[in-house]
């Protein structure tokens, strides 16, 4: 059935939307808008700003962050009430379907030309098809895997961002011992995420004993902490900020290679979020491919996996296009 499609891609930070037109199996955009989350006071009145008096859709689909339990939202990072139901009756009571948001940026790596990518980690005599796994760090930390049944791939939702945070070496050690006493349960997402890098900045320049220079001082001030350390680091002005994205970008490794053997996915990893494409330089630095490559026996397999990074910030956003396709 040909239609017009409502997609989105909510988040703490930010919700992107896009109206596409379905016709003769293909999807193309019509136009997209991205909002502040804050902004809103619930994803009604955001997609009726997006739409405008009278417009009509056909289906809706909408990656959301945290798990999706008969159709309402638990979201971690967003204050609205998220809910299918809701959503529906508020469109004139088409389908609408809630995907985590992992799943709904999963579903469209699969959809990305290979220019839209970049590679960290060739792969050495990568399988046809495999499982593929997906992590993106953002303002928190969503995971998800695609499995390959037969002739497509199916997305698992998956929490894995909030499970334990496993250091390893001495310094991470004490990095969990830092993050410990401040949070009690210390998940990857407190490190793996923007608040994450400013939580290991905080705890390396504890440690490190030197006095932050006056002009990060300024710069973190007028707003985005991480971003401002990850900026200094990129431009190497500052050791503290080289060493905590350092660190980052090794931990990051680790927790996809988790993943990775978690899932087997021989299909890829693909990392995707707001992070990856900004601090690239460092991720291709040799920090990440390190962490991924250290898990003893199984290093043997990790070579086998490709790691990409999405340089496509609307990839949540065309996969929930195509899940809406497909309730036409």
């Amino acid at each position: 059935m040909d239609g017009l499609i409502l997609a989105g891609d909510v988040g703490g930070t930010k919700t992107q939307l896009g109206l596409f037109k379905h016709s003769a199996g293909t999807i193309e955009i019509v136009r997209d808008h991205r909002y502040a989350t804050a902004d809103f006071a619930s994803l009604e009145a955001v997609c009726a700003d997006f739409l405008g008096a009278g417009a009509a859709v056909n289906a809706a689909c909408l990656g959301v962050p945290g798990p999706i339990i008969d159709g309402n939202a638990h979201a971690t990072n967003v204050p609205w009430q998220l809910s299918s139901a809701s959503l529906s009756r508020a469109l004139n009571g088409v389908p609408v379907r809630l995907l985590n948001d992992l799943t709904a940026i999963a579903y469209g790596m699969v959809h990305l030309k290979p220019a839209e990518f970049a590679v960290l980690h060739p792969a050495e005599n990568p399988p046809v098809h495999g499982n593929i796994a997906v992590v993106a760090a953002g303002t928190g930390l969503g995971e998800s895997a695609l499995v390959w049944e037969g002739d497509r791939y199916y997305a698992v939702a998956s929490e894995g961002g909030h499970s334990d945070f496993a250091p390893h070496g001495a310094e991470q050690i004490e990095l969990l011992r830092f993050l410990t006493g401040e949070f009690g349960h210390v998940s990857y997402e407190r490190v793996l995420s923007g608040p994450g890098l400013w939580n290991i900045y905080r705890f390396i320049r504890r440690e490190s004993g030197a006095e932050e220079p006056a002009w990060l001082s300024d710069e973190i001030t007028k707003g985005d902490h991480a971003a401002a350390v990850s900026e200094a680091a990129i431009a190497g002005r500052d050791p503290v900020c080289v060493h905590a994205l350092t660190m980052f970008c090794d931990i990051y490794g680790s927790e996809a290679a988790n993943l990775a053997l978690k899932v087997l996915a021989l299909g890829g990893v693909y990392l995707g979020g707001g992070i990856a494409p900004k601090i690239l330089p460092m991720l291709m630095g040799g920090a990440f491919v390190k962490g991924f490559l250290a898990k003893g026996r199984l290093n043997e397999i990790l070579k086998r996996i490709e790691v990409r990074v999405s340089l496509n910030p609307a990839a949540g956003l065309l996969g929930a296009a195509h899940v809406a396709a497909a309730m036409l």
